[in-house]
C-alpha cells in the first residue's frame, strides 16, 4: 500500500463526520499525544519501567499506527501528497546533503 492509499483512506473515514477534521492545534495536540504512546511503549519494551498488570496491553505497531493516521489527517487538512513529499525527501536523502552524511556499512 502507498502513502497515497493511506491517505485516501484515512480521508473516506474521515470523511462521514463534521468537521471531517479537527483543527490544526488540535491535530498537533493529538500527535503529540500519539507520540507519547510510542514513547510509552518503547519505555515498557527497553527501559527500567515495565509495564503493570492492570495496564491495556497495547503495543508498538498499534501506537505508531496512531501516529500515521494522525499525520494522515494532518496532510490531507493541509492538502499536502505524502506520497509526493516522501518521494522528494527520499531523493534528497539518496542524492542530496544527505547522501554521504552518514558512515555506511562495508561490503
Amino acid at each position: 500500500m502507498l502513502l497515497k492509499d493511506i491517505q485516501e483512506d484515512v480521508d473516506r473515514w474521515t470523511g462521514q463526520f463534521t468537521p471531517q477534521y479537527w483543527p490544526p492545534l488540535e491535530m498537533q495536540a493529538r500527535l503529540t499525544e500519539e507520540i507519547g504512546e510510542v514513547a510509552r511503549e518503547l519505555n515498557h519494551m527497553y527501559g527500567t519501567k515495565k509495564k503493570k498488570s492492570s495496564e491495556d496491553t497495547r503495543n508498538l505497531g498499534q501506537e505508531l499506527s496512531d501516529v500515521i493516521f494522525t499525520v494522515c489527517c494532518i496532510a490531507n487538512s493541509h492538502k499536502i501528497n505524502l506520497q509526493e513529499e516522501w518521494e522528494r525527501m527520499m531523493k534528497e536523502k539518496q542524492y542530496g546533503r544527505d547522501n554521504q552524511r552518514y558512515e555506511r556499512k562495508e561490503e
